[in-house]
């Protein structure tokens, strides 16, 4: 891409903002050094980049680049057998502690996403542990190598630490004697030339044995190296001498650990780098609300709601812009000021973003095409050096843009014509477009002359679009309108702002009536539009209520749904509950029935028994009554009875069958298998059941068929490998049902064993008052493993 057009679409300044978001030195690089590409395959790639990079700041958050340092001459050095310093190992271990901690972010989790582009780059990182833990180890900070460093190293530190314990206790000795105190300035223990020695008066000088190594300015003070120390003081240089060998000794071991590992180390810094460039990318792509645009190779442009990111976000008007599809060249008119050079810039550094890889601030969908070139010829370029006017500094830059430009360039105009004559700029723009168009480039201009809104109009190939202006605030809106040619709005503005009608009238009448019709036309297009657009919008707005309102009502459908079908489950659920514990009731009154009847009958007790059975199924009743799950019935009329009927007693909660016809108070006999009880008919439901014919009917004293309950019941069962106790439990409450199904007989399976639970059976069945008669099975039926029992009818 040529740098003017870079300059003027103002490219450098979102560059600039692109630094800023890398973490290192080297990201910071590499982001300065971005510029577009013209192959769409690349171009593609980087895209995926940004947006794979974009996707895991979404999910993990943004990825810190902090301690990456630029490593690269110490490698060098490493390559050629060089020692390294303790500030170039420590930077070394700072990038690894990096490299570390950004391939952890880069791990994939277990979260069911698929694989990005980022993967192979987070995957190549060597973290090389042992030589950062060796690193860390030996050095404490670039002053310090840790005492552990080497065993010689803390023996010869050892040393030193009781070389200097000699000298200061030596020294300390001379300090609080009486005979010295007096010779001394201070009582003090200084150092000079990295020896130890102390302050003696001037006067004392020859009294006081030992080495001179310095004197006061004022000359009343000389530095001594006492006598007694010279010989420890000669001891401490030598084991320095020895540390300071150890710790090149230990310097060079590191740099030849390292050196074994400068190709990772140089893959690491690379990489790490690289992924900082791609972060940053994404980083502004989220500063400024951007998205992934696609790309074409046929010339088309798309944007959808794009935004100008210099401007300020909470001022830009998005726009939308369509080129190169059904017209290769957008005519762009209307007043100054009205957002005609933002949209041209903003078509052009889009182009310029999209291709180097970033995001455009505009809607997902939004489509570029990819150019080799993009040229623009924008703002004013005169030169006073070089003795050019506004109008030859623009034509310059159209004449080098007519000679490079070509099918796959995109040339951007500002004003085109302008600064010269009004006729021959008009007829100078329109030849130069012309021309353009023929060569099919795809060309963006803006322009006040309304010839080129008239060339455009009867132009194929070729649009007008205009920024919209609002009259009545004289302020523009900056909506770009495509398909509309824009009004320069001159006489409209002017009257606002308070010119004399007479002169706007004498204005007018000296225009052409062609130029007039022209303008007139547009006036009567721009309000028609304006009146198709608020219709639109109130269309829009309606349609958005009523979408509102539909889901809304799905919700409250759904939520009354869902709260429809807990409460059933509940009350359901509490149904069978009461109905089971009504059942079990029941069962334990039948037993106690038959318990008593095999007993001879008390009746006081089973008087008793049948009210306690009648509150609990009023309770029960009354129950299921508050659930609202009881089907209410209209009550029964003396007239519905019939003998025979099958009924349901309510207050009993059994079935039973008409035995009698009511009498006038409405009360009947009602059997109830052994049970016959007087009931009144408010008591009673009668059950409907179904005509059917086959073998397993009883015909009632009316002439009715009714299905049996032989249907439910098995005519057959099994006690086998039940104790005593189990099997009685069992057999009564089966004959208890199989009697009030109707069963004529039912064969009860006990198998041979030692006889006592057949014992036990035939014992039970004894006291059944309505078993008419039972014995052992013959051949055929299982002989005496079972026993046949008959009910009485």
């Amino acid at each position: 891409m040529n740098g003017k057009a870079i300059k003027k679409l103002e490219y450098n300044k979102m560059i600039d903002k692109l630094i800023t978001l890398a973490g290192s030195g080297l990201g910071r690089e590499l982001c300065a050094a971005l510029l577009p590409s013209a192959d769409i395959n690349e171009i593609t790639a980087r895209q995926r980049e940004t947006s794979d990079a974009l996707s895991r700041i979404y999910r993990k958050g943004s990825l810190g680049f902090y301690g990456v340092h630029d490593i690269r001459a110490s490698l060098k050095r490493l390559e050629i057998g060089s020692t390294l310093g303790t500030g170039e190992l420590l930077h070394i271990s700072s990038v690894l502690d990096a490299v570390l901690r950004i391939k952890a972010y880069g791990a994939r989790d277990n979260d069911g996403n698929p694989g990005d582009s980022l993967d192979g780059m987070f995957t190549s990182l060597e973290p090389l542990s042992p030589l950062n833990n060796e690193i860390k180890r030996c050095i404490i900070s670039e002053e310090e190598i840790a005492d552990d460093a080497s065993p010689a190293l803390k023996n010869i530190r050892r040393s030193m630490k009781t070389a200097n314990d000699r000298i200061h206790e030596q020294l300390n000795s001379m300090v609080s004697s009486s005979s010295f105190r007096t010779m001394l300035q201070e009582n003090i223990i200084t150092m000079r030339n990295g020896r130890y020695c102390l302050p003696v008066r001037q006067e004392y000088r020859s009294q006081f044995p030992g080495m001179i190594h310095d004197q006061s300015s004022s000359g009343s003070t000389i530095f001594v190296e006492p006598m007694a120390v010279v010989k420890l003081n000669n001891d401490l240089k030598e084991l320095e001498i020895k540390e300071q060998e150890e710790v090149e000794k230990i310097l060079a071991d590191l740099s030849n650990q390292a050196g074994l590992e400068t190709e990772k180390l140089d893959t690491d810094i690379k990489v790490i780098a690289r992924l900082d460039f791609i972060f940053a990318k994404a980083a502004l792509s989220r500063h400024m609300k951007g998205s992934e645009p696609l790309f074409n190779d046929k010339g088309i442009i798309a944007i959808k709601k794009g935004r100008h990111p210099l401007i300020d976000p909470k001022k830009v008007v998005p726009i939308d812009i369509t080129l190169g599809k059904d017209f290769n060249l957008l005519v762009i008119t209307g007043p100054n000021t009205g957002g005609k050079t933002v949209s041209l810039k903003t078509v052009g550094l889009f182009t310029l973003l999209g291709q180097a890889g970033l995001h455009i601030p505009a809607f997902d969908g939004s489509e570029l095409a990819v150019f080799e070139e993009v040229y623009a010829d924008i703002g004013d370029e005169q030169s006073i050096e070089q003795s050019l006017s506004t109008f030859s500094s623009h034509m310059t830059n159209t004449v080098s843009i007519l000679e490079a430009a070509d099918y796959k360039s995109l040339v951007l105009f500002d004003e085109l014509g302008a600064g010269t004559d009004p006729t021959e700029g008009a007829a100078l723009a329109m030849a130069i477009l012309s021309n353009l168009h023929k060569r099919k480039v795809c060309t963006m201009a803006t322009t006040h002359y309304s010839e080129l809104k008239i060339y455009a109009l009867s132009t194929e190939g070729v649009s007008n679009a205009c920024c919209e202006f609002d009259i009545e605030t004289l302020r523009p809106t900056y909506r770009l309108l495509i398909g509309i040619p824009g009004k320069s709005n001159a006489f409209a503005i002017s009257s606002k702002l308070g010119l004399p009608d007479s002169i706007i009238d004498d204005a007018k009448n000296l225009i052409g009536k062609q130029d007039k019709s022209f303008e007139d036309l547009i006036s009567d297009l721009e309000k028609n539009r304006v009146t198709i657009e608020n219709e639109r919008l109130e269309i829009s707005k309606t349609r958005k209520e009523i979408e509102e309102l539909r889901l809304k009502l799905d919700q409250k459908i759904e939520k009354t749904d869902k709260a429809k079908e807990r409460i059933m489950a509940e009350a359901k659920e509490e149904a069978r509950k009461i109905l089971q514990e009504a059942k079990d009731f029941a069962d334990r009154t039948i037993k106690n029935f038959n318990k008593w009847s095999a007993e001879g009958g008390f009746s006081k007790d089973m008087e008793n028994e049948r009210g306690a059975l009648r509150e609990k199924l009023s309770q029960t009743e009354s129950s299921l009554a508050l659930k609202g799950n009881k089907n209410v019935k209209k009550a029964p009329k003396p007239r519905d009875f019939k003998l025979g009927d099958s009924v349901h007693v309510l207050s009993l909660g059994l079935r039973g069958t008409v035995s009698s016809l009511p009498n006038a108070k409405g009360d009947l006999f009602v059997q109830m298998g052994i049970l016959r009880s007087q009931v009144n008919i408010s008591d009673l439901e009668l059950i409907d059941e179904p005509v059917i014919t086959g073998p397993n009917i009883n015909r009632t004293g009316n002439g009715k068929i009714k299905i049996s309950k032989t249907a439910t019941i098995n005519t057959e069962l099994n006690l086998i490998g039940k104790t005593v106790d189990e099997a009685l439990s069992i057999l009564d409450k089966y004959l208890d049902d199989a009697y009030l199904s109707h069963l004529p007989k039912v064969t009860i399976i006990h198998g041979r064993g030692t006889g006592a639970l057949k014992n036990a059976v035939h014992s039970h069945l004894k006291r059944t008052k309505y078993v008419k008669s039972y014995r052992e099975g013959v051949f055929g039926e299982g002989g005496q493993g079972v026993t046949i029992v008959e009910f009485a009818q």
